[in-house]
């Protein structure tokens, strides 16, 4: 069985910073393409960041420069720095995992930015 546990999420300041951890198991982590989602209230679905099984990265251009997305492929996890965080960065944060046509999603991380 295949699970993607998201944490890390939480209440932060404008100007803070999280850094959100997706633990994988039942998958070889390393096959896979990996990327962080987030769904806002009112909105959808839009992309964060992606890495790719070699270890690129791309990022929206709402996010670059301030996030980081990074993975360990020995501990099954992958990560994302978030620095400077804004409020319109509140939203629900999902880890995917994406091989050909399999692709799997955590529950999600709540990220609330406010004062």
């Amino acid at each position: 069985q295949v699970q993607l546990v998201e944490s890390g999420g939480g209440l932060v300041q404008p100007g803070g910073s999280l850094r959100l951890s997706c633990v994988v198991s039942g998958i070889n982590l390393s096959f896979y393409g990996m990327g962080w989602y987030r769904v806002a209230p009112g909105k959808q679905r839009e992309l964060v960041a992606t890495t790719t099984s070699r270890g690129s990265t791309n990022y929206a251009d709402y996010v670059k420069g301030r996030f980081t997305i990074s993975r360990d492929n020995a501990k099954n996890t992958v990560y994302l720095q978030m620095n400077s965080l804004k409020p319109e960065d509140t939203a629900v944060y999902y880890c995917n995992a994406q091989l050909g046509f399999r692709s799997y999603w955590g529950q999600g991380t709540q990220v609330t930015v406010s004062s």
